[in-house]
């Protein structure tokens, strides 16, 4: 039977958390309940949405000491292998709706841009962003879908297989030299250049309206998992590039539960820890030189404005974890504890997993985050095997293989 990995990760509290703070009009003009209504109202009725599964862990739980652990495994959403399809591609169908609402005169829905005179004039814009492979897949699929023409930019690292998965969506790949924050840049520029809409997770000072279409996507995610849930969770652990997805999740039970929500623990890979460093230097802080991890779509160095505002005092606090421990966790997945379900996981949905296992095997980390026998965790799984061949080397088979034995697992 397959054993616990001895894993290690570097927690600290936050020390700007203020669970006592309310949401706040502030917050709620970021990430509301009106804003995922509408998300809602739109995603549920995309040809192919459904609600993806929450995986109860129960043998893993038992070996970390807690009540219950849930996984919420992002890796069939719209076919594209993750959550990022309802960011990216809501953020698409947003700016269309608005860009050609004005040219007609009219308000748009999503629905709307699928009517062959309105698909027409989407034929016209282009739409960009710069990617680590899942945002921009996601704004590929996006583009496809509402017939508007789609630049994507990958930096030097990005495999060729997640550039292959983004051009079989029709989008022009252009790669570039550098990192991902390289790319943002050149993405941007050359938008300004040619007339594109950035479609961009990542807000800055004077572009914010589509970085919060897209974490207002994600929140659908959330919910999803809230009313699969029996009970609240006590302890969320999400990953975070800029920031985007740990937000959208912090802000949905900070809104909903205040100072009840759960405690709220971001991970980041040890080379691209942006919002940690962010959090000890009391300021929006970059990382900056080599921020390569495996962990792709968590390669960022710049924190996303909109995303510190919800997380600088929502978090409750950071965790930092290692390429191998992401391996490690992504292996416990492919071959889990006792009965729990076979789960194909990507690099980057891992972190989260990983950090808890670090956590709950480290006395001082268990104490700071608070973790007892009757914690209950909460995980995203952000996505599947993106990137087969990395899946494969690192797992050490095929993820149809892992798969499979899932499917006879179930």
């Amino acid at each position: 039977m397959p054993s616990l990995p001895a894993l290690a990760a570097a927690c600290f509290r936050n020390p700007a958390a203020d669970r006592q703070a309310p949401y706040g009009a502030r917050r709620s003009a970021i990430l509301g309940a009106p804003a995922l209504a509408q998300a809602e109202r739109d995603l549920t009725h995309w040809q192919g949405y459904a609600a993806t599964p929450l995986q109860p862990l129960p043998a893993l739980a038992q070996a970390l000491g807690v009540a219950a652990a849930h996984y919420k495994d992002e890796s069939g959403r719209f076919g594209l292998g993750s959550f990022k399809a309802l960011g990216g591609a809501y953020a698409v169908a947003r700016l269309l709706c608005r860009e050609l609402g004005a040219r007609l005169g009219r308000a748009l829905t999503t629905q709307d841009l699928l009517a062959p005179d309105v698909r027409a004039l989407c034929g016209e814009l282009t739409v960009t962003c710069a990617t680590d492979g899942n945002h921009g897949r996601s704004v590929a699929w996006g583009a496809q879908q509402f017939g508007c023409r789609c630049v994507i930019y990958i930096h030097a690292t990005v495999s060729e297989g997640r550039r292959a998965a983004i051009a079989r969506y029709g989008a022009e790949v252009v790669r570039t030299a550098g990192n991902y924050d390289d790319a943002v840049r050149q993405a941007d520029a050359d938008a300004k250049l040619h007339g594109r809409f950035v479609i961009s997770d990542t807000s800055y000072p004077g572009y914010m309206d589509v970085p919060r279409d897209v974490m207002q996507g994600y929140q659908v995610m959330v919910d999803e998992a809230a009313r699969q849930l029996a009970q609240r969770p006590t302890h969320v652990f999400v990953q975070a590039g800029v920031g985007g997805v740990a937000a959208s999740a912090c802000a949905y039970f900070w809104e909903r539960d205040g100072g009840a929500r759960p405690v709220f623990v971001v991970v980041e890979p040890d080379r691209a820890d942006c919002l940690a460093q962010s959090a000890k230097a009391g300021r929006l802080t970059a990382v900056t030189g080599d921020i390569d991890t495996l962990m792709a779509g968590l390669a960022c160095g710049e924190v996303s404005h909109l995303a510190w505002e919800i997380l600088e005092h929502g978090t409750d606090a950071f965790c930092v974890i290692s390429d191998p421990a992401a391996i490690a966790a992504m292996r416990l997945l492919a071959h889990p504890l006792g009965s729990d379900p076979v789960i194909v996981a990507g690099e980057s949905a891992v972190a989260g997993v990983a950090a808890a296992v670090a956590a709950c095997q480290d006395p001082a980390a268990r104490q700071a985050l608070g973790l007892t026998a009757e914690s209950r965790l909460l995980f995203f799984g952000t996505e599947g095997a993106t990137d087969p061949q990395l899946y494969e080397a690192l797992v050490g088979e095929p993820a149809e293989a892992v798969a499979a034995r899932a499917g006879a697992r179930a």
